[in-house]
């Protein structure tokens, strides 16, 4: 690290480039599992390092103060340390009241770590490549506008050899592993975070970096050039990019339709709903909860495709809602709770009746005695049954 900068500047930045580095090693090995979540808590500290190094650099420190009648700073401390900003702090204090994909990819990125530290959930790792993948590019970006190209790790960083080629079967058990109620939280964090975005933002390459591979195809036969070479969208040049659209379009997988594969109608949600909770559970409790948990809108609404797509979608051919099937393992996770229902449904919940229990002979009994009475051994013996 060059000696140019001061030092706790130095040291900052020394520790956020090893972090990344670090970061994009495990995440590229294959035989680790929980690859996205190792990536994210190193990528985190990397990020908080760079900040503290961007502030420190600017003659900030980036302590908690803490309350002082007097003129002079006092700073919190633990264990005789000055207490540094966690990201979440760094993010407000850089960003100030800016909004941009690269603020919404941290914030984004923050909140899943919270959600998975505790939670070792492999299968979330190929639908959060995209975030990943920008939230490294992005702090390159800014490692380079801050501090220069020689503090870049573009020349330190290699595509990875290896890629998934997940079977269909393969893709059908991470459904079901998504899910299971263990991760009914995280993925609803990400479903809820994803659609609070504008649009602008979720299809930023800063927010979430995404590519086809192209064969590339060598001008001759001995040419050196570059196997593999990124090609950035650019808006300001839509004859080229429509050129690319057109070359993507021809190597997508062929896929045969098949209209609301794996959906069902409302009277389905409620029939199974129903038939597992311990409450009575009706189309008013359902229409209640959707509204309650914001699924859908409401009828009419002018748009009718704003929903939550983890649970529910529009049918434009028919005009209605179609619901997936973890919507319903969602209400029977939810209003297995009694107050969780009352706030839900706006009802107090009511008990299914219990069958009534019959009495029937034993198969080997003898015939009732007569009212004169009988011998014990041979009175009536019985059995309940439900």
């Amino acid at each position: 690290m060059p000696r140019g900068l001061p030092q706790p500047v130095r040291e900052n930045l020394s520790k956020a480039r090893d972090a990344a580095l670090a970061a994009v090693e495990i995440y590229n090995k294959p035989a680790i599992d929980f690859r996205a979540g190792n990536y994210i808590v190193l990528m985190v500290i990397a990020w908080t390092a760079f900040f503290h190094a961007i502030f420190y650099r600017r003659g900030r420190k980036p302590w908690y103060e803490l309350e002082s009648p007097g003129e002079r700073k006092r700073y919190k401390r633990i264990d005789g340390d000055a207490a540094h900003w966690d990201l979440a702090e760094c993010i407000k204090r850089h960003f100030v009241t800016a909004n941009p994909p690269e603020r919404k990819n941290l914030e984004f990125i923050l909140g899943l770590r919270n959600k998975i530290e505790h939670r070792g959930m492999p299968y979330l790792d190929p639908s959060l490549f995209g975030e990943c993948q920008a939230m490294l590019m992005n702090f390159d970006d800014l490692l380079v506008k801050e501090f220069g190209p020689k503090y870049g790790l573009t020349d330190k960083l290699a595509l990875a050899i290896q890629f998934s080629r997940t079977s269909p079967k393969a893709q059908q058990e991470a459904r079901k592993r998504l899910a299971s109620s263990a991760s009914a939280k995280v993925l609803d964090y990400i479903s809820q975070f994803r659609m609070g975005l504008p649009t602008e933002v979720l299809n930023s390459p800063q927010f979430r970096f995404s590519f086809y591979l192209v064969p590339k195809i060598a001008n001759h036969e001995k040419s050196a050039d570059l196997a593999m070479e990124f090609i950035h969208f650019d808006p300001t040049k839509p004859d080229d990019m429509e050129k690319l659209e057109k070359v993507v379009g021809m190597i997508r997988e062929k896929q045969i339709p098949v209209v609301n594969a794996d959906m069902v109608k409302a009277g389905d949600v409620v029939k199974e709903v129903n038939r597992q909770l311990p409450f009575q559970f009706n189309m008013h409790h359902h229409t209640k909860a959707w509204q309650h948990y914001r699924v859908r809108p409401r009828k009419n609404s002018a748009a009718p495709e704003k929903t939550r797509a983890d649970f529910c979608v529009f049918d434009k051919a028919h005009g209605d809602y179609v619901y997936t099937k973890a919507w319903g393992r969602f209400l029977l996770q939810k209003l297995s709770d009694a107050a969780e229902f009352r706030e839900a449904t706006g009802q107090d919940p009511v008990l299914k009746p219990q069958p009534a229990i019959k009495t029937v002979a034993a198969p080997n009994a003898a015939r009732p005695a007569p009212e004169t009475g009988e011998t014990a051994g041979n009175a009536t013996s019985a059995r309940q049954v439900s």
